[in-house]
Protein backbone atom coordinates (compact mmCIF):
# COMPACT_ATOMS: atom_id res chain seq x y z
CA UNK A 1 0.00 0.00 0.00
CA UNK A 2 1.26 3.54 -0.53
CA UNK A 3 1.95 5.85 1.89
CA UNK A 4 -0.53 8.68 0.57
CA UNK A 5 -0.91 12.39 1.93
CA UNK A 6 -3.96 14.21 2.62
CA UNK A 7 -4.12 16.94 0.32
CA UNK A 8 -6.25 19.03 -2.42
CA UNK A 9 -5.83 20.90 -5.41
CA UNK A 10 -5.23 19.65 -8.93
CA UNK A 11 -2.25 19.31 -10.93
CA UNK A 12 -0.66 17.75 -13.98
CA UNK A 13 3.23 18.61 -13.12
CA UNK A 14 4.64 16.14 -11.04
CA UNK A 15 8.38 16.27 -9.41
CA UNK A 16 9.90 13.06 -8.31
CA UNK A 17 12.53 12.74 -5.63
CA UNK A 18 13.83 9.17 -7.36
CA UNK A 19 16.52 7.93 -4.74
CA UNK A 20 18.18 4.84 -4.78
CA UNK A 21 16.10 3.83 -1.72
CA UNK A 22 13.13 6.01 -1.35
CA UNK A 23 10.96 7.68 -4.05
CA UNK A 24 9.34 10.71 -3.37
CA UNK A 25 6.34 12.77 -5.33
CA UNK A 26 4.83 15.30 -5.02
CA UNK A 27 1.86 16.85 -7.28
CA UNK A 28 1.37 20.78 -8.67
CA UNK A 29 -1.38 21.99 -6.60
CA UNK A 30 -1.38 19.02 -3.92
CA UNK A 31 1.95 18.66 -2.02
CA UNK A 32 3.70 15.75 -1.56
CA UNK A 33 1.73 12.79 -2.15
CA UNK A 34 3.53 9.39 -2.08
CA UNK A 35 6.66 8.39 -0.51
CA UNK A 36 7.53 4.65 -1.60
CA UNK A 37 10.93 2.29 -0.98
CA UNK A 38 12.72 2.33 -4.29
CA UNK A 39 11.98 -1.68 -4.69
CA UNK A 40 10.50 -3.57 -7.08
CA UNK A 41 9.41 -7.60 -6.68
CA UNK A 42 10.48 -9.07 -10.29
CA UNK A 43 9.59 -12.42 -11.81
CA UNK A 44 13.00 -14.14 -12.03
CA UNK A 45 11.76 -16.32 -15.52
CA UNK A 46 9.86 -13.53 -17.12
CA UNK A 47 11.38 -10.09 -15.58
CA UNK A 48 7.86 -8.88 -15.39
CA UNK A 49 7.88 -6.34 -12.33
CA UNK A 50 5.31 -7.50 -9.96
CA UNK A 51 4.71 -5.06 -7.13
CA UNK A 52 6.76 -2.00 -6.54
CA UNK A 53 7.39 0.45 -3.40
CA UNK A 54 6.24 -0.81 0.01
CA UNK A 55 4.81 -4.10 -1.52
CA UNK A 56 7.97 -5.07 -2.79
CA UNK A 57 10.59 -3.79 0.42
CA UNK A 58 8.76 -6.21 2.86
CA UNK A 59 10.07 -8.89 0.42
CA UNK A 60 14.14 -8.08 0.71
CA UNK A 61 15.52 -10.92 2.06
CA UNK A 62 12.53 -13.11 1.90
CA UNK A 63 11.74 -13.58 -1.44
CA UNK A 64 10.98 -17.30 -2.95
CA UNK A 65 12.77 -18.92 -5.57
CA UNK A 66 10.59 -17.55 -8.47
CA UNK A 67 10.64 -14.02 -6.67
CA UNK A 68 13.29 -10.96 -6.90
CA UNK A 69 13.75 -8.09 -4.71
CA UNK A 70 15.46 -5.33 -7.10
CA UNK A 71 16.66 -1.86 -6.57
CA UNK A 72 16.83 -0.31 -9.97
CA UNK A 73 18.81 2.79 -9.24
CA UNK A 74 22.40 2.35 -7.64
CA UNK A 75 24.80 5.46 -6.77
CA UNK A 76 21.90 7.99 -7.56
CA UNK A 77 21.55 6.67 -11.34
CA UNK A 78 19.54 4.32 -12.79
CA UNK A 79 21.67 0.67 -13.02
CA UNK A 80 18.17 -1.31 -14.48
CA UNK A 81 16.41 1.02 -17.14
CA UNK A 82 13.60 -1.63 -17.94
CA UNK A 83 12.64 -1.80 -14.23
CA UNK A 84 12.96 1.44 -13.37
CA UNK A 85 11.07 2.60 -16.17
CA UNK A 86 8.25 0.32 -14.50
CA UNK A 87 8.78 1.62 -11.27
CA UNK A 88 8.27 5.65 -12.30
CA UNK A 89 4.98 4.79 -14.28
CA UNK A 90 3.31 2.76 -11.31
CA UNK A 91 4.87 5.38 -8.95
CA UNK A 92 3.18 8.31 -11.53
CA UNK A 93 -0.04 6.50 -11.88
CA UNK A 94 -0.62 6.51 -7.98
CA UNK A 95 0.33 10.13 -8.11
CA UNK A 96 -1.96 11.03 -10.43
CA UNK A 97 -4.81 8.47 -9.00
CA UNK A 98 -4.33 7.00 -12.43
CA UNK A 99 -5.32 10.26 -14.97
CA UNK A 100 -4.84 9.56 -18.47
CA UNK A 101 -3.36 12.87 -19.08
CA UNK A 102 0.69 12.99 -19.51
CA UNK A 103 1.81 15.08 -17.19
CA UNK A 104 5.39 17.23 -17.20
CA UNK A 105 8.17 15.54 -14.92
CA UNK A 106 11.11 17.05 -12.87
CA UNK A 107 12.96 14.80 -11.63
CA UNK A 108 15.75 15.25 -9.48
CA UNK A 109 19.37 13.89 -10.04
CA UNK A 110 23.44 13.93 -8.92
CA UNK A 111 25.28 17.15 -9.37
CA UNK A 112 27.70 15.14 -11.37
CA UNK A 113 25.97 12.43 -12.90
CA UNK A 114 27.31 11.55 -16.89
CA UNK A 115 25.29 13.03 -20.17
CA UNK A 116 24.62 9.33 -20.69
CA UNK A 117 23.20 8.67 -17.04
CA UNK A 118 20.82 11.95 -17.93
CA UNK A 119 19.32 10.65 -21.10
CA UNK A 120 18.48 6.86 -19.50
CA UNK A 121 16.99 9.25 -16.44
CA UNK A 122 15.06 11.63 -19.41
CA UNK A 123 13.99 8.29 -21.20
CA UNK A 124 12.97 5.92 -18.39
CA UNK A 125 10.33 9.20 -17.58
CA UNK A 126 8.95 9.30 -21.51
CA UNK A 127 8.16 5.75 -22.00
CA UNK A 128 6.96 6.04 -18.17
CA UNK A 129 4.14 8.04 -19.14
CA UNK A 130 5.47 11.51 -18.86
CA UNK A 131 5.04 13.73 -22.10
CA UNK A 132 8.13 16.09 -21.07
CA UNK A 133 11.01 15.21 -18.47
CA UNK A 134 13.25 18.07 -16.62
CA UNK A 135 16.43 17.57 -14.76
CA UNK A 136 17.63 19.06 -11.43
CA UNK A 137 20.34 18.72 -9.35
CA UNK A 138 19.19 16.97 -6.21
CA UNK A 139 21.42 19.56 -3.73
CA UNK A 140 19.87 22.37 -5.56
CA UNK A 141 16.32 21.00 -5.06
CA UNK A 142 17.31 20.39 -1.31
CA UNK A 143 18.21 23.95 -0.65
CA UNK A 144 15.22 24.89 -2.06
CA UNK A 145 13.37 23.00 0.21
CA UNK A 146 15.17 23.95 2.85
CA UNK A 147 13.72 27.38 2.54
CA UNK A 148 17.24 28.68 1.22
CA UNK A 149 17.28 31.78 -1.47
CA UNK A 150 19.31 29.70 -4.68
CA UNK A 151 18.80 32.93 -6.61
CA UNK A 152 21.13 34.85 -4.59
CA UNK A 153 24.57 35.48 -5.45
CA UNK A 154 25.88 34.72 -1.93
CA UNK A 155 27.10 31.41 -2.18
CA UNK A 156 25.48 28.19 0.04
CA UNK A 157 26.85 24.88 0.94
CA UNK A 158 24.25 21.94 0.93
CA UNK A 159 25.41 18.27 1.89
CA UNK A 160 22.91 15.69 0.59
CA UNK A 161 23.35 12.64 2.34
CA UNK A 162 21.16 9.92 0.58
CA UNK A 163 21.36 5.95 0.37
CA UNK A 164 23.65 5.85 -2.86
CA UNK A 165 25.24 9.27 -3.11
CA UNK A 166 26.52 11.81 -1.01
CA UNK A 167 26.21 15.14 -2.51
CA UNK A 168 28.33 18.49 -1.60
CA UNK A 169 27.55 21.02 -4.10
CA UNK A 170 28.04 25.09 -3.45
CA UNK A 171 25.14 26.90 -4.93
CA UNK A 172 25.03 30.67 -6.51
CA UNK A 173 22.48 32.00 -8.63
CA UNK A 174 20.49 28.84 -9.18
CA UNK A 175 23.19 26.68 -10.13
CA UNK A 176 25.89 24.86 -8.64
CA UNK A 177 29.03 26.00 -9.05
CA UNK A 178 31.16 23.91 -7.37
CA UNK A 179 30.10 20.27 -6.35
CA UNK A 180 31.96 17.01 -4.92
CA UNK A 181 29.22 13.74 -5.81
CA UNK A 182 30.51 10.46 -4.05
CA UNK A 183 29.50 7.11 -4.10
CA UNK A 184 28.62 6.67 -0.75
CA UNK A 185 25.76 7.23 1.49
CA UNK A 186 23.52 5.08 3.67
CA UNK A 187 23.93 2.09 2.22
CA UNK A 188 27.69 2.08 2.43
CA UNK A 189 27.27 3.10 5.66
CA UNK A 190 24.76 -0.16 6.46
CA UNK A 191 27.27 -2.39 4.33
CA UNK A 192 30.27 -1.35 7.01
CA UNK A 193 28.42 -2.39 9.59
CA UNK A 194 27.86 -5.44 8.64
CA UNK A 195 31.41 -6.35 7.88
CA UNK A 196 32.28 -5.37 11.22
CA UNK A 197 29.70 -7.56 13.23
CA UNK A 198 30.86 -10.35 10.79
CA UNK A 199 34.76 -10.26 11.60
CA UNK A 200 33.87 -9.03 15.26
CA UNK A 201 30.77 -11.64 16.40
CA UNK A 202 31.36 -14.05 13.61
CA UNK A 203 27.33 -13.43 12.75
CA UNK A 204 26.07 -12.25 9.12
CA UNK A 205 23.21 -9.59 9.53
CA UNK A 206 20.80 -8.88 6.80
CA UNK A 207 20.20 -5.12 5.29
CA UNK A 208 17.43 -4.11 6.80
CA UNK A 209 18.38 -5.36 11.01
CA UNK A 210 21.88 -3.24 10.11
CA UNK A 211 19.55 0.07 8.67
CA UNK A 212 17.78 -0.72 12.63
CA UNK A 213 21.02 -0.60 14.28
CA UNK A 214 22.28 2.85 12.31
CA UNK A 215 19.43 4.70 13.41
CA UNK A 216 18.67 3.53 16.85
CA UNK A 217 22.28 3.73 18.15
CA UNK A 218 24.17 4.47 15.19
CA UNK A 219 26.87 7.03 16.19
CA UNK A 220 29.91 8.98 14.34
CA UNK A 221 33.37 10.43 16.26
CA UNK A 222 33.60 10.58 19.94
CA UNK A 223 30.66 8.52 21.73
CA UNK A 224 29.91 10.32 25.05
CA UNK A 225 26.97 8.44 25.73
CA UNK A 226 27.49 4.64 25.18
CA UNK A 227 24.21 2.66 24.20
CA UNK A 228 23.31 -0.91 23.48
CA UNK A 229 21.20 -2.66 21.37
CA UNK A 230 20.89 -6.57 21.19
CA UNK A 231 20.55 -7.89 17.78
CA UNK A 232 20.01 -11.51 16.06
CA UNK A 233 21.89 -13.27 12.79
CA UNK A 234 23.10 -16.39 11.74
CA UNK A 235 26.38 -17.83 13.58
CA UNK A 236 28.72 -17.96 10.78
CA UNK A 237 30.22 -21.40 12.69
CA UNK A 238 27.25 -23.14 13.40
CA UNK A 239 24.25 -21.57 10.81
CA UNK A 240 21.76 -21.15 13.34
CA UNK A 241 20.58 -18.08 15.04
CA UNK A 242 22.23 -16.26 17.28
CA UNK A 243 21.76 -12.77 19.33
CA UNK A 244 25.00 -10.69 20.21
CA UNK A 245 24.63 -7.16 21.77
CA UNK A 246 26.18 -4.53 20.18
CA UNK A 247 27.27 -1.00 21.25
CA UNK A 248 27.72 2.67 19.85
CA UNK A 249 31.22 2.80 19.89
CA UNK A 250 31.08 -0.11 17.31
CA UNK A 251 28.77 1.83 15.09
CA UNK A 252 31.67 4.69 15.02
CA UNK A 253 34.34 2.41 14.66
CA UNK A 254 32.86 0.76 11.54
CA UNK A 255 31.40 3.68 9.92
CA UNK A 256 34.61 5.71 10.39
CA UNK A 257 36.31 4.79 6.79
CA UNK A 258 32.86 5.73 4.77
CA UNK A 259 32.65 8.83 7.30
CA UNK A 260 36.40 10.25 5.87
CA UNK A 261 35.33 9.70 2.84
CA UNK A 262 32.30 11.76 2.77
CA UNK A 263 34.45 14.96 4.69
CA UNK A 264 36.75 14.63 2.02
CA UNK A 265 34.69 15.12 -0.69
CA UNK A 266 32.86 18.28 1.48
CA UNK A 267 36.41 19.33 1.54
CA UNK A 268 37.22 19.38 -2.09
CA UNK A 269 34.13 21.30 -2.99
CA UNK A 270 35.32 23.55 -0.51
CA UNK A 271 38.87 23.48 -2.34
CA UNK A 272 37.29 24.30 -5.45
CA UNK A 273 34.89 27.24 -4.52
CA UNK A 274 36.06 30.57 -5.79
CA UNK A 275 36.99 32.39 -2.72
CA UNK A 276 33.90 35.54 -2.51
CA UNK A 277 31.66 32.19 -2.43
CA UNK A 278 33.95 30.75 0.23
CA UNK A 279 33.94 33.86 2.17
CA UNK A 280 29.93 33.44 2.03
CA UNK A 281 30.10 29.94 2.99
CA UNK A 282 31.98 30.23 6.16
CA UNK A 283 30.04 32.89 7.49
CA UNK A 284 26.66 31.23 6.48
CA UNK A 285 27.86 27.48 7.49
CA UNK A 286 26.75 23.96 5.76
CA UNK A 287 23.81 22.83 5.18
CA UNK A 288 23.07 18.65 5.56
CA UNK A 289 20.10 17.30 3.69
CA UNK A 290 19.24 13.82 2.99
CA UNK A 291 17.85 11.02 5.41
CA UNK A 292 21.86 9.97 5.96
CA UNK A 293 22.09 13.73 7.49
CA UNK A 294 20.43 12.53 11.27
CA UNK A 295 23.06 9.98 12.14
CA UNK A 296 24.47 11.21 15.35
CA UNK A 297 27.58 13.21 15.50
CA UNK A 298 27.80 13.62 11.78
CA UNK A 299 27.14 17.54 12.07
CA UNK A 300 29.74 17.65 14.96
CA UNK A 301 32.05 15.70 13.05
CA UNK A 302 31.57 17.75 10.03
CA UNK A 303 31.86 21.19 11.40
CA UNK A 304 34.91 20.11 13.11
CA UNK A 305 36.62 18.79 10.11
CA UNK A 306 36.00 22.01 8.29
CA UNK A 307 35.75 24.49 10.61
CA UNK A 308 32.51 25.63 9.35
CA UNK A 309 29.28 26.00 11.44
CA UNK A 310 26.39 22.85 10.55
CA UNK A 311 23.23 22.86 10.45
CA UNK A 312 20.74 19.76 9.41
CA UNK A 313 17.35 20.79 7.58
CA UNK A 314 14.34 20.31 9.51
CA UNK A 315 12.80 17.01 7.71
CA UNK A 316 16.22 16.79 5.84
CA UNK A 317 14.74 13.46 3.99
CA UNK A 318 12.15 15.92 2.19
CA UNK A 319 14.19 18.77 1.46
CA UNK A 320 14.61 17.52 -2.00
CA UNK A 321 11.33 16.64 -3.20
CA UNK A 322 9.63 19.82 -1.57
CA UNK A 323 12.18 22.13 -3.31
CA UNK A 324 11.49 20.19 -6.51
CA UNK A 325 7.48 20.96 -5.93
CA UNK A 326 8.31 24.30 -5.55
CA UNK A 327 9.97 24.54 -8.93
CA UNK A 328 6.74 23.55 -10.81
CA UNK A 329 5.90 26.74 -11.04
CA UNK A 330 8.90 27.80 -12.75
CA UNK A 331 9.09 24.56 -15.47
CA UNK A 332 9.05 27.18 -18.34
CA UNK A 333 12.15 28.45 -17.65
CA UNK A 334 14.12 25.18 -17.06
CA UNK A 335 15.16 23.24 -20.52
CA UNK A 336 13.71 20.53 -21.27
CA UNK A 337 15.79 16.61 -21.63
CA UNK A 338 19.40 16.57 -20.11
CA UNK A 339 21.19 19.39 -18.63
CA UNK A 340 23.58 22.19 -20.02
CA UNK A 341 26.77 21.03 -18.69
CA UNK A 342 28.07 24.31 -19.58
CA UNK A 343 26.71 26.10 -17.01
CA UNK A 344 28.37 23.13 -14.12
CA UNK A 345 31.87 23.34 -12.48
CA UNK A 346 32.34 19.48 -11.07
CA UNK A 347 35.16 18.54 -9.04
CA UNK A 348 36.07 14.99 -9.54
CA UNK A 349 35.51 12.65 -6.95
CA UNK A 350 39.13 11.03 -7.34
Amino acid sequence: MSKMFQSSGLGRDVAMDLGTAWVRVAVKGKGLVLQEPAVAAVDRQTGQVLQVGHAAHEMLGRTPGQLLAVRPLAKGVISDFTIAQAMIQSFLKQALSGRLVKPRLLIGVPSEISEVEERAVVEAGLQAGARRVYLMESPLAAALGAGIDAARPEGALVVDLGAGVTDAAVLSLEGVVAAACLPVGGDALDEALIQSVRQKHNLLLGLRTAEKIKETIGRVGSVEESQTMEIKGRCLDTGLPRNVTITSEETAEAFAPTVDKILAGVQRALEHTPPELATDVAKGGVLLTGGGSLLRGLDRLLAEATGIPVTVAEDPALCTVLGLEKTLSQLHRRQEGPMQFARRRQVGAG
